[in-house]
């Protein structure tokens, strides 16, 4: 079985985020970049499967040669090979845009998504992908059997679990729960410095949307301690800020 795993480099959770004097570039200097976590529980999960199937697991990324280093993660963590689109991700349609020609070139039984990236949590790379690939495609997998050709799911839904069951090929987005992370050994990363890597160039695709300027929450105010016995002071402190209608 040929599993391929989407994977995206993102800034640490606890990095403080800067951007330019003008707002319109985020100023990555000094920012520590990681494999995105639900990418990790879909390549571990990915590597669960190969390995009871004998199998191959591929990962894809979207990015130029400085975003390597997470790719090394990648392949150290157990990835047999890699694929690197040299380009800027301008936005989710471009990275799946991406994505999707090169698995037309080079077909897989399962694709694995993390459910969300923890920058942009959008959701948006693998829908597009599976709607470029026409496949199916199941969000929040909670969990992922393989009975033959066939994929069984609990797919989280508002206010419960719903039982998926598909055929191959199709996308798949992991969320917390479908398998446990797995810490790259020593071996493991003296081999990722030797496994393939290959790089392939961006195919063309149209600018649909632009990045107009970017913006912090805002900060938070002072704590307002409103006594017991004058609880309703809260609403007409709540309505004057315009918390409330």
């Amino acid at each position: 079985m040929k599993i391929l795993v989407c994977i995206s480099n993102v800034p640490d959770t606890t990095a403080k985020i800067n951007f330019s004097p003008d707002n319109k570039n985020f100023i990555s200097s000094g920012v520590t970049f990681i494999l995105n976590p639900y990418d990790e529980i879909a390549l571990s999960k990915a590597l669960d499967i190969a390995t009871a199937s004998a199998g191959t697991v591929t990962v894809i990324h979207v990015g130029d040669a400085s975003t390597e280093p997470t790719i090394r993660k990648a392949l150290a963590i157990g990835a047999h090979d890699a694929v690197r689109v040299n380009a800027d991700p301008r936005d989710a349609l471009f990275v799946a845009s991406q994505i999707a020609a090169c698995v037309k070139s080079d077909s897989y039984d399962l694709i694995l998504c993390g459910r969300e990236s923890s920058d942009h949590n959008s959701s948006s790379v693998p829908v597009m992908l599976a709607e470029l690939l026409g496949l199916p495609c199941v969000l929040f997998a909670k969990s992922l059997t393989l009975e033959g050709n066939t994929a069984k799911m609990d797919n989280e839904i508002a206010g419960g679990k719903e039982v998926v069951s598909c055929t191959l090929p199709l996308v798949v987005c992991a969320s917390e729960g479908m398998a446990e992370w797995k810490i790259p050994n020593m071996r493991g990363i003296m081999s990722a410095r030797t496994k393939p890597l290959r790089v392939v160039d961006a195919v063309e695709v149209p600018v649909l949307s632009l990045i107009t300027g970017y913006d912090k929450p805002a900060a938070r105010s002072t704590v307002k301690l409103i006594p017991a016995d004058a609880a309703g002071e809260l609403f007409d402190t709540l309505r004057a800020e315009k918390k409330i209608i």
